[in-house]
């Protein structure tokens, strides 16, 4: 049964479509399938990974709102390698039809519970907000991956996206992990970083990735060309580091495997 991971935080520009996108094209180099899920209605995910958005028969709404089945939406990357369910503005009415749906909040999770079955990985990217599609994202996923930047205003962001998470743990999925945290447009020249680098070790150990993403034009550039990074310049700093990450996450999940077969 695929893994599933929501990569998110309430701060915006930290790097979470840019993670969703090279994570999933890498996790697919290492052969495993993947399902990227475009939970956020400006569909950046969905345009980075060669699908125009304007041009899609079904997104997400179809889903979240018809109660349409993921096989029946999702579409294959041929740029990136992996299937996408995709995202528009029709995404934007689906946060407000919800609101009058029952069990709204887990419509995201009933939809997958049949289709996760068919991938290793389900990735979804959610928006900037805490809202009802983020909330749908977090009651349907097992773990969640918090990119950030290594600066004052993160660590603020970071300390209300740890109150949002204990909420849902409370309220709506208990069983919710935090899988890790990313440190994004890393810069290990600037003092700041590390400072609040060192800080993001000290409280939070292991589950900070030991992987960090640098600051990489080639990274920016890869979108407007409608693929990942490793499609783009498979030998750039932030191919490689998509690559290490995606290495790191598959050695900790063998890890924890391994201890629960002993336990």
């Amino acid at each position: 049964m695929g893994k599933i991971l929501a990569i998110t935080n309430q701060k915006g520009g930290v790097g979470k479509t840019t993670t969703c996108v090279n994570l999933a094209a890498s996790l697919v180099a290492t052969k495993k399938k993947v399902l990227l899920i475009d939970l956020d209605p400006q569909g950046n995910a969905t345009m980075g990974s060669g699908i125009d958005k304007n041009d899609v028969e079904a997104s997400l709404y179809d889903v979240l709102v018809l109660g349409k089945g993921v096989a029946e939406v999702s579409v294959h990357g041929e740029n990136a390698g992996y299937d996408i369910v995709p995202s528009n503005s029709d995404v934007t009415a689906a946060e407000v039809e919800l609101l009058d749906i029952e069990n709204k909040e887990y419509r995201l999770r009933d939809a997958l519970a049949v289709e996760r079955a068919a991938y290793d990985y389900v990735i979804i990217d959610c928006p900037p907000s805490l809202n009802m599609l983020t909330v749908n994202a977090l009651a349907a996923a097992d773990g969640v991956i918090i990119p950030m930047q290594c600066e004052y205003y993160a660590l603020e962001g970071l300390a209300a996206l740890m109150d949002t998470i204990n909420q849902i743990q409370e309220s709506v999925n208990p069983s919710l992990q935090i899988e890790g945290l990313l440190r994004t447009m890393y810069d290990p020249r600037n003092s700041l970083t590390k400072d609040v680098s060192d800080q993001l070790l000290e409280y939070f150990g292991d589950k900070v990735y030991r992987t960090f993403i640098p600051r990489n034009i080639r990274l920016a550039e890869a979108p407007s060309f409608g693929m990942p990074v490793l499609f783009y310049d498979k030998q750039s700093k932030g191919a490689v580091a998509y690559l290490a990450l995606a290495g790191e996450m598959l050695r900790r999940s063998d890890k924890e495997q391994t201890a629960a077969a002993v336990e």
